[in-house]
């Protein structure tokens, strides 16, 4: 391929990439580290689906659901500002 198009494309993923990970004002980038809900009822009778999430951590700032995140399983963008 032609360097002139190696260079541009280069610089386009770049940029894709640095606008997936930080889209919003709160989010780092989504933790890389996660693992496995199983289903379960809550003591209250609700019916909790299976899903991944984000290893804990001493931020909220890494997780799926936080503003500036894109959760890499389902593609929703975080919505939520950290408590803390």
């Amino acid at each position: 391929m032609n360097t002139k198009i190696l260079t541009t494309l280069a610089i386009l993923l770049g940029t894709v990439s640095g606008a997936f990970a930080q889209y919003g004002s709160y989010g780092i980038g989504s933790n890389p580290n996660a693992h496995v809900v199983r289903p379960y009822v809550t003591q209250q009778g609700t019916y909790v689906q299976p899903h991944v999430q984000t290893n804990p951590n001493r931020t909220q700032l890494d997780n799926y659901s936080t503003r500036g995140n894109i959760n890499p399983y389902t593609g929703q963008i975080g919505t939520r500002t950290p408590r803390w």
